[in-house]
């Protein structure tokens, strides 16, 4: 079973989706992890959106890098500049991937329009991550 962890600044947002979508698209056919270089706890505004489209990520955990150092995965997916040049090495035959997307969490605006940042988000993790399965998972 292939192993993969999803890394993002403060494991709040972005990773957790991303955590949500790969458990969602995977199935049992790969263990799933998601930390930060920080920990700031899974963002409700998250949680909220990920409900929208019948994922929970409620009991979901803000975890930190540090805690998965012995684990040897398959796949590391850095989701934000930020982790991506704070990554540790990583002693393993990981195969590093990376995409920046945007942070919902400093969107400003209405409620409305903090939710509609997360959306779009959402939306451009889950087109990500489908593919990703497609084209490292599926036989």
């Amino acid at each position: 079973m292939k192993k993969i962890l999803v890394l993002c600044t403060g494991n709040s947002c972005r990773s957790q989706i991303a955590e949500g979508y790969l458990r969602h698209f995977a199935g049992n056919i790969a263990e799933i992890f998601s930390a930060g270089v920080e920990t700031h706890g899974v963002n409700p505004k998250a949680i909220e959106i990920m409900k929208h489209d019948g994922i929970d990520i409620s009991l979901h955990t803000s975890n930190n890098i540090n805690e998965y150092a012995e684990i040897d995965f398959d796949y590391l997916i850095t989701v934000c500049d930020n982790a991506n040049r704070s990554c540790p090495y990583f002693p393993s035959k990981a195969i590093k991937l990376h995409y920046d997307f945007p942070d919902p969490a400093k969107a400003i605006g209405t409620e409305e329009q903090v939710m509609e940042q997360f959306r779009e988000v959402r939306e451009m993790i889950r087109r990500y991550i489908r593919n990703f399965v497609k084209e490292n998972l599926e036989d």
